[in-house]
């Protein structure tokens, strides 16, 4: 095959009628061209190998390589499948929800089946927003990250839940994983004995899941102002005072190997997902009701954004659209259970305006990142990081100074499970997809005030010891609550459990009554103390993948 480049005023029935083709063969030699008859000057054409050139035909002699057709194109950054498409198959496990529940199973799946010919597939309600966590992102700082909450991809449902006022919830490819805090601090050993798993057992997936995650305590190794505050907790009592947990890629780039997602999301969940074998992901999808058969889960009824409903097939259906949502799902698809949607638990939080004075710290000062977790006889946690935006920066310049602010200091309490904390459908209340919307029912019991009355005098006291500056507000500590709802450690609403009676899910988090319906999201926890839940979901989540792969091979 030879090329030529077409002069002024050429068409490809000129050429063919120069060089004696016929029209028909130039055609389909050339894709790239919509008719024989177009002008196509300057353009690229391919002529039948034999073909002789006029003397003054522009003929490039050495080929060119050959052009890529458009449909090899990649036009999105993770491969994806519509829902009618989706509709068309049968899964052998079909995930709802992309946040750090749904992703971690979905890897684990991929980890574990291999490419043995059994389907996968994952829909997501939202969009494919963001590639990586938010704080990856070169124009985002610690003071932005903080209050960036994109309106196409957040429902601020706190606005109209008045006993929820805090909550958000973020629908997109990833989840709240997007702009989480990366904290992944283990649930104590104390609140995980009264679980129907054992504490062996939730080492062995808290190992997995902090090596998948690449869960460290180095990124406040080095600063001198987490040290220092550190050695003047120990010293004064708290005696398990840490570097924070974070979940951070902190490894070199090095052999070509790129390590270009620092702070965790679900998106490398995903990415490793891809790396064993391809699953079906279909975006924009929201997914109404779990479709049940003779006591089994046969499927999921989505929903396009052109309201068009499909079901798509599953022998094994996995939840993880959040404690919100996914006890919606069960409700709206009428799965009994005496205790789904209820027992939501969270944290209660106080947050505080406070300074540190730095003269004589070593330098490097560095990012503030330290955690007391929570003992039996002191049911909160207390958490600091800054100092001001700097504990997650790129490009700004980091002054030079003595006194800082610390951007994040607070503490978190014990809220304990109780029935009467709930999430429910109201039929009469629909979404814009004529499902019966949720609702939420939650107060504080007088355990709960209790406690935030501790962390209240505890914050004082550590902050006494540590030096700190803290400011006040006509003469009272500016101390203040954050609305229930605004921690996003929402769990409980299918807690796992022995007992129909007082659980929605099995140890293994399948849905009492319903053969091959599973949770894998906060909703699964029982309870969690003082602890940011998300390192225990992804336990989970990995170990009840693990169950279904056992169940698949029989």
């Amino acid at each position: 095959m030879r090329i030529y480049i077409a002069d002024k005023g050429d068409t490809l029935e000129k050429i063919g009628k120069r060089y004696q083709i016929d029209t028909a063969q130039l055609l389909s030699f050339n894709p790239h061209i919509a008719s024989a008859d177009a002008a196509i000057e300057g353009e690229r054409v391919n002529l039948p190998s034999g073909s002789l050139p006029k003397k003054d035909a522009r003929v490039v002699v050495a080929p060119f390589c050959p052009v890529v057709p458009q449909s090899e194109f990649l036009h999105e950054w993770i491969p994806t499948t519509s829902a009618e498409v989706m509709a068309d198959n049968e899964y052998d496990v079909l995930v709802v929800g992309s946040g750090a529940g749904g992703g971690a199973a979905l890897w684990r799946l991929c980890e574990q089946l291999g490419n043995n010919g059994m389907r996968i597939g994952m829909v997501e309600r939202g969009p494919l927003f963001l590639p990586t966590h938010a704080a990856n992102i070169a124009t985002i700082d610690g003071d932005n990250f903080r209050i960036y909450a994109p309106p196409q991809i957040t429902d601020l449902i706190g606005n109209r839940l008045p006993e929820y006022s805090g909550m958000k919830l973020i629908y997109a490819l990833g989840g709240r994983t997007l702009l989480w805090g990366a904290v992944s601090p283990r649930i104590p050993e104390y609140e995980i004995a009264s679980w129907p798993v054992s504490i062996e057992e939730m080492e062995l997936y808290y190992n997995i899941a902090e090596e998948v995650m690449t869960v460290t305590t180095s990124y406040t190794k080095d600063s001198s102002i987490t040290q220092v505050l550190l050695k003047r907790l120990r010293e004064n009592g708290y005696f398990n005072a840490d570097d924070i947990p974070v979940a951070t890629d902190l490894d070199q780039t090095r052999f070509g190997k790129l390590h270009s997602n620092v702070f965790f999301s679900s998106i490398v969940f995903l990415a490793r997902a891809l790396s064993r074998r391809p699953f079906d992901l279909a975006v924009n999808t929201y997914a109404a009701q779990v479709v049940t058969e003779g006591g089994r889960a046969v499927g999921v009824r989505v929903m396009t954004p052109e309201k068009k409903s499909h079901v798509i097939r599953a022998k094994n259906v996995i939840l993880s659209a959040s404690a919100l949502q996914t006890p919606r799902i069960l409700l709206n698809s009428g799965i009994k259970g005496e205790a789904i949607g209820h027992y939501l638990i969270n944290h209660s939080y106080l947050i505080v305006t406070a300074s540190v004075n730095t003269t004589g710290f070593p330098e490097p000062i560095g990012a503030l990142g330290i955690v007391v977790p929570e003992l039996e006889e002191r049911p909160y946690r207390i958490q600091l990081q800054g100092p001001e935006k700097y504990f997650n920066y790129q490009y700004d310049y980091k002054p030079v100074k003595d006194e800082w602010g610390i951007s994040f200091y607070g503490a978190s309490g014990y809220v304990e499970p109780r029935y009467e904390n709930r999430v429910f459908v109201d039929p009469s209340r629909r979404d814009e997809y004529g499902m019966p919307e949720l609702q939420i029912d939650f107060s504080l019991s007088a355990k709960d005030e209790a406690v935030i009355q501790e962390m209240y005098e505890g914050i004082l006291h550590a902050s006494s010891v540590m030096q700190l500056n803290v400011a006040t507000l006509e003469g009272v500590p500016a101390i203040c609550m954050m609305p229930p709802g605004a921690d996003n450690h929402d769990a409980g609403t299918c807690r796992m459990g022995d007992d129909p009676r007082t659980s929605a899910t099995n140890r293994y988090g399948q849905v009492h009554g319903v053969e091959g319906l599973y949770v894998a999201d906060n909703s699964v926890i029982p309870s969690m103390g003082a602890s940011n839940p998300t390192l225990t979901t992804v336990a989970l989540a990995i170990r009840t993948a693990d169950y279904i792969v056992s169940q698949l091979r029989g």
